[in-house]
C-alpha cells in the first residue's frame, strides 16, 4: 500500500475536528485545554490537515479530547484505507486561480500554490473528496453545496470517479 500523506492528514484533521464539535466545543475551547501553548490558526491547520501533527503535539490533542490516539489513528487508518475515491469532484486550478469572486479568495490562493507546485500530468486538475471540499468551504465562509455550485459555474469542478487525492 502507498501512503497518501495529503489525504492521511486531511482525515486526521477532519477526526480531530469531529471529536471537537462532538463536545460542543470551539477551537478554542479546546486550545486551553492543550499542555502547550499554540496559535488558534496552527489548531485549524491541523484540522484542516494542511499542517502536519508532530506524534507528540498528536498526543496532546488526543489527551485534551480525552480521546486515546491509538483509537483515533485506527479510525484515521480505515477511513484512509477503505473509502473509495468515487464521488470525488474533480477541480480545474486554472480555473480556479482565474476567477475572482471575492468569497472565492481562500480558494483561489490555496489553487495558485497548488499550481506553484505541481508539475505532474495533470494539468493542473486535483480530485477532491466531499472533506476536502467542506473544510474549502468552512475556508470561505460558504455552504458546501454553493462552494460545488460557484465552482461548477465556472468551469472549474466537475464529477469524477476516480483520480489523485487532492
Amino acid at each position: 500500500m502507498q501512503l497518501d500523506v495529503a489525504t492521511y492528514q486531511r482525515v486526521l484533521g477532519d477526526e480531530i475536528r469531529r471529536l471537537r464539535k462532538q463536545r460542543g466545543w470551539t477551537r478554542k475551547d479546546l486550545n486551553e485545554r492543550l499542555q502547550s501553548d499554540i496559535s488558534l490558526q496552527t489548531l485549524a491547520t491541523y484540522e484542516l490537515g494542511t499542517r502536519q501533527l508532530s506524534i507528540v503535539r498528536f498526543v496532546e490533542i488526543c489527551l485534551a479530547l480525552d480521546e486515546l490516539p491509538q483509537e483515533l489513528l485506527a479510525r484515521v487508518h480505515e477511513r484512509v484505507c477503505t473509502e473509495t475515491p468515487v464521488g470525488r469532484i474533480r477541480i480545474d486550478l486554472r480555473k480556479v486561480v482565474r476567477d475572482r469572486q471575492p468569497e472565492l479568495l481562500p480558494l483561489r490562493r490555496w489553487a495558485s500554490g497548488r499550481l506553484a507546485e505541481e508539475s505532474g500530468p495533470h494539468g493542473g486538475e486535483v480530485h477532491l473528496d466531499i472533506s476536502a471540499l467542506e473544510r474549502m468551504a468552512e475556508l470561505c465562509g460558504m455552504e458546501t453545496l454553493d462552494l460545488i455550485t460557484r465552482l461548477r459555474r465556472i468551469g472549474g469542478a466537475s464529477l469524477s470517479s476516480a483520480g489523485p487525492a487532492g
